[in-house]
């Protein structure tokens, strides 16, 4: 073979990668004039940092030297928080307590950049606190204070009457539901009635408890146990063809795409259009998978606002997840590591 027969071989199977790779980096631009309405239960996220030395005699447990602490928005904040650093604008809302903790998460909130107007203060609940105790990078335990009641109708409201007066500036909807009660079914009915009334995009991040609620948002991101749950698989179907499983989604939800999250697996995207498409991991090393799903959620709206297909905001959320779960505890991407991401994608 000659060679510039070589040379032509060559171009022809490097321009495609080299062209996906300047439409990611285009997307990734487009960022900062995205706007995205999160709704959903916001958690204050604590991490308890020290060592252990030794096993406590009281009881088979080891015993932890606390050496300091640390508070993290978490939850649909967290989401709100991968936005913002990914230079994106972000409208969160949810609810906190009228305690210490709610008054903590709305100045680290602040402090963030992030605008505190959907935030709506109920004294009587506690604002939802996930303690994690970690120990040499390793977590030991966690501890959860939350309360497990449905807002009620007041925080309802507060809600529906801040999302009427955003809904129209935005480009994405992202509900967040976290089962801890800001999600009910008619706050969910109503919010998405309002985006499809003005053509807005919406992104789901399901849990189990509500499936009975969920119809006609844009895309969803269940994890593979949430899928197979939500696609009614009994145990004689255990081994069910995972595209079937999207299709299943397609039709009992009525959303236009789900992309299933598979872990080390990577993803699996399915589409109305029929079009099931694999996404491998782009995870090296993994130190926590804390927050990650709210990476990939957040990464999918923005992607979306700024005009991505449900393949390639997809594809730009698994590069995400791939550096934030080498991280430890509640993280997120930058624009430079995401750039970084895309660079090492041309070479995959």
């Amino acid at each position: 073979m000659n060679t510039a027969k070589v040379r032509s071989q060559r171009k022809k199977q490097t321009a495609p990668t080299d062209k996906i790779r300047e439409r990611f980096r285009s997307l990734i631009k487009s960022f900062p004039s995205t706007r995205t309405l999160v709704i959903g239960d916001f958690i204050l996220d604590e991490f308890v940092w020290g060592k252990v030395t030794r096993i406590s005699p009281e009881a088979p447990v080891p015993v932890v030297n606390i050496e300091r602490q640390s508070f993290v928005p978490g939850g649909a904040l967290n989401v709100a928080n991968n936005i913002r650093v990914l230079g994106g604008t972000v409208l969160p809302c949810g609810v906190v307590g009228k305690d210490l903790h709610g008054r903590l998460l709305t100045r680290k909130v602040r402090e963030a950049g992030i605008d505190t107007g959907g935030v709506v203060h109920d004294k009587l609940r506690p604002t939802t606190l996930k303690t994690r105790v970690v120990a040499h990078s390793q977590q030991v335990v966690r501890f959860d204070r939350e309360s497990p009641e449905e807002i009620g109708w007041q925080d309802e409201k507060h809600i529906l009457n801040y999302v009427r007066r955003e809904m129209k500036s935005v480009h994405c909807l992202v509900i967040e539901d976290y089962a801890k009660g800001v999600i009910t079914p008619a706050l969910f009915k109503a919010v998405i009635a309002l985006a499809r009334k003005y053509g807005v995009t919406t992104v789901l991040d399901p849990k189990e408890k509500h499936f009975a609620i969920y119809q006609n948002v844009s895309v969803m991101t269940p994890n593979l146990s949430e899928a197979m749950t939500a696609a009614r698989i009994g145990p004689e179907e255990s081994k069910l063809p995972l595209e079937e499983v999207g299709r299943r989604l397609l039709r009992r939800f009525k959303c236009k795409a789900a992309v299933i999250t598979l872990g080390e697996g990577g993803m699996c995207v399915a589409e109305q259009n029929g079009n099931m498409t694999r996404i491998p991991t782009a995870a090296r090393e993994v130190f926590d998978v804390s927050g990650a799903g709210d990476t990939v959620v957040a990464v999918i709206a923005m992607a979306l606002g700024a005009g991505a297909s449900y393949i390639e905001a997809a594809t730009l959320a698994n590069l995400a997840a791939g550096i934030v779960v080498g991280k430890l505890g509640t993280a997120t991407v930058s624009v430079d590591e995401l750039y970084g991401a895309v660079a090492g994608y041309a070479r995959q």
